[in-house]
């Protein structure tokens, strides 16, 4: 090759070479950078400081929004695991109550067994005592939740009238097989003696279990996060709530995950039950299926699938509960409902849909 040439062949790769790096440098520029949507958190704020005027006393006003956000706290817990188990599986599992039930006797057990611990007025016993109640009915839970997976769920999945209908009639022998074992009677749970009264912040009146109760909630929040940003684990789930078809293609067994994510879900469910249990300070057979009409409301709220979305909108519920029983307590009733209505007005596939669907 001639001197003229090579140089020639130098030219023309430095200039395709500069051509292709414009073009990366402009289609990475073309790209739009997915930003976080702040709106919805500015919507719970928004609540939060209204209510201010309307309530009228700033004492009032912070125990009605600590109790609401605890509320909240305690049914992200219940939901999260419904939200994940939708998200992924695409089941509607009207029988979600049942593990909270479960958990919440459970409960009334481990705490009645321990009572020695609970009449404590040291704190570090009452707190034992309730982590082992709380360790207790998520096992329990999850165990069901597995045995439900395996005989209720699996033959129904992708359809989703009968899994309705199923998923409600293992609900109603569950709250019979608690009748069995607890009996039909309403069952009280205290909260144990070091969480119960309240702390005073001024005129401002906090329960002390209620602040428990949203520690818990927050450290389940944060522990989801990172889990389903930062493992692999997390990622699977993720992929699998955007393209299960992808996931299996990329040949993991997408069914195991199925059952994991279920038992975890079931099992969450429990937890969310030792604590509304105490937080009601009783329990009877029908505790889950009183709330199973508030979790679906709080993940149709949020976005189907979406645990940011979960979380948002537990906390929207329980503020807004609390606010309008002390303002307006015959609203009370429909306030969660008309919440949704005006969300769903505003974006109809919820605060943070999930993109497939």
């Amino acid at each position: 090759m001639s001197a003229t040439e090579h140089a020639t062949g130098n030219a023309t790769g430095n200039a395709t070479g500069h051509v292709a790096d414009a073009g990366a440098d402009h289609a990475a520029a073309t790209v739009p950078e997915a930003r976080f949507d702040w709106l919805p958190l500015a919507l719970l704020v928004a609540l939060v400081a209204a209510a201010l005027p309307l309530v009228g006393s700033a004492s009032t006003w912070l125990t009605l929004t600590v109790a609401g956000l605890a509320m909240g706290l305690i049914v992200f817990i219940i939901a999260s695991g419904l939200t994940l188990v939708f998200g992924l599986m695409d089941v509607l599992n009207f029988g979600h109550g049942v593990f909270i039930a479960f958990g919440a006797f459970v409960a009334t057990t481990v705490l009645g067994a321990m009572s020695a611990w609970t009449a404590s007025p040291l704190l570090g016993m009452n707190l034992v005592a309730v982590f082992a109640a709380m360790l207790a009915g998520m096992a329990l839970a999850g165990a069901i939740g597995w045995a439900f997976e395996r005989v209720i769920v699996r033959p129904v999945y992708g359809r989703h009238l009968e899994q309705i209908l199923i998923t409600m009639g293992g609900m109603i022998v569950g709250e019979e097989l608690i009748k069995v074992v607890w009996g039909p009677l309403q069952i009280p749970l205290p909260p144990p003696a070091a969480l119960s009264g309240a702390l005073f912040v001024g005129d401002a009146a906090i329960d002390k279990f209620r602040l428990f109760a949203a520690a818990v909630g927050l450290a389940v929040f944060v522990a989801m996060a990172w889990v389903l940003a930062r493992t692999k684990v997390g990622l699977l789930v993720r992929a699998g709530v955007q393209d299960r078809e992808m996931v299996e293609a990329l040949g993991y067994r997408v069914r195991r995950l199925f059952v994991g994510v279920f038992v975890v879900g079931s099992a969450l469910a429990g937890l969310g039950g030792v604590l509304w249990g105490l937080y009601q300070t009783s329990v009877t057979p029908q505790i889950g299926s009183q709330v199973n009409i508030l979790l679906f409301i709080v993940i149709i709220i949020g976005g189907l699938g979406s645990t940011l979305g979960c979380f948002v909108g537990a906390l929207l519920v329980g503020v807004l509960a609390n606010y309008t029983g002390f303002l307006a307590p015959k609203v009370a009733l429909f306030s969660n409902i008309g919440l949704m209505v005006a969300i769903l007005l505003w974006r109809p596939r919820g605060l943070y849909p999930v993109t497939t669907r």
